[in-house]
C-alpha cells in the first residue's frame, strides 16, 4: 500500500473529485445556505480548460465558504460543500505536502461533523471496527447522499495526504464500504465517478495481497458506460490502475490515445477532461520504459 503507484492512483482519484463536486449538486448545496451565484461559479469552473486558472481562483471561493460557516457553523449542508472543496483543492493543486496535509484535514473536520449532524450513528465512526462501521451504513438513505459522498471525498483526501500513516490507510476497505452505500443511496448524478474511485480502491493492491483487478475492471467499464463517452477520467483510471499493473500494453496504449483524440470540451466535464489529457500524454511518455 504504502508504494508509488497506491499515492499515484489516490492522486488520480481526488483529480476526478474537481468535476464531481462541481457538477453533481455541490454548488446548489451552497446556494442553499447562501445565493444562486454559487450554481453559476460551480458551472464555470467545471467548464473551464485552464487548470492553472481555476488553481489560482479557487482559493477565494474557499474563503467564501468559510465565511458563510462562521454565520452558519451546524449547517451539514455547507459543511458538506467546504468538505468537498478543501478536499478537491488539496488533493489536486496544493503541490506542497505539509499544506495538502493541512487543506485535507480541515476538510475532513468539516465533512465529520455535517455527517455527525445529519446522521447520528455516524458520530462514532472513528472508534469503530470495519463489521460495526458496515453495519452502521445501513440506516443511510437518500436524504443524507450529499453528506455520505462528502465524507467519502474528505476521506480519502484525507488517507492520500497522510500515506504514510497505517492508521489512515486501514480506513481504505471503510470507505469502500462507504462507496458502495453511497450508489445505493444516491440520485445517480456522481454514479460514474463513484464506480471510478470504487475500481481505484479495489485495485491499489495487487491480487495476491487482496487486489481485485477484474472486480475493477467490471468498475471502470460501468463508469465509461454512465459517461457515454464524455468524461475521460474513467478511461485514464482504466489504463492507470487496471490495464498498467496488470501488464496490458494494448489495452493501456488503445485507452489513453482515446482519451488524447477526444475533444476535452463537454459541458460538466472539461476541467477533468484536460487533467485527464495531460496525465494520458504523461503516462503514454513513460509505457516503453515501463513496459
Amino acid at each position: 500500500m504504502r508504494t508509488a503507484h497506491a499515492y499515484r492512483v489516490l492522486k488520480g482519484l481526488l483529480v476526478l473529485f474537481v468535476v464531481v463536486l462541481l457538477n453533481s449538486g455541490c454548488a446548489s448545496i451552497v446556494s442553499s445556505a447562501a445565493s444562486n451565484f454559487a450554481d453559476n461559479l460551480g458551472a464555470a469552473i467545471s467548464n473551464q480548460n485552464d487548470p492553472e486558472l481555476v488553481r489560482d481562483g479557487a482559493p477565494a471561493y474557499l474563503l467564501m465558504l468559510d465565511s458563510l460557516l462562521e454565520g452558519s457553523p451546524d449547517d451539514p449542508m455547507l459543511l458538506a460543500a467546504a468538505a468537498n472543496l478543501y478536499a478537491s483543492y488539496g488533493a489536486v493543486f496544493a503541490q506542497d505536502p505539509v499544506r495538502e496535509a493541512r487543506l485535507s484535514s480541515r476538510a475532513q473536520r468539516y465533512a465529520k461533523k455535517a455527517i455527525c449532524i445529519s446522521y447520528s450513528p455516524s458520530c462514532g465512526w472513528d472508534d469503530m471496527d470495519y463489521e460495526s462501521f458496515v453495519a452502521s451504513l445501513a440506516g443511510l438513505t437518500n436524504k443524507h447522499d450529499d453528506v455520505v459522498y462528502a465524507y467519502g471525498v474528505s476521506s480519502l483526501a484525507y488517507i492520500r495526504a497522510h500515506s504514510e500513516d497505517w492508521n489512515a490507510l486501514a480506513r481504505l476497505p471503510h470507505m469502500e464500504a462507504l462507496l458502495i452505500r453511497n450508489l445505493e443511496i444516491g440520485d445517480g448524478e456522481s454514479d460514474g465517478s463513484i464506480n471510478v474511485f470504487l475500481g481505484i480502491l479495489v485495485t491499489l493492491r495487487p491480487p495476491a495481497l487482496g487486489g481485485q483487478p477484474e472486480k475493477g475492471r467490471e468498475y471502470f467499464e460501468r463508469a465509461m458506460e454512465i459517461g457515454g463517452g464524455h468524461d475521460l477520467s474513467a478511461k485514464l483510471e482504466y489504463a492507470r490502475s487496471y490495464a498498467r499493473p496488470l501488464y496490458e500494453r494494448e489495452l493501456h496504449d488503445r485507452l489513453l490515445n482515446e482519451v488524447l483524440a477526444t475533444d476535452a470540451e463537454f459541458p460538466g466535464y472539461t476541467l477533468a477532461n484536460v487533467l485527464a489529457q495531460q496525465d494520458a500524454a504523461e503516462l503514454l511518455s513513460s509505457a516503453d520504459d515501463f513496459f
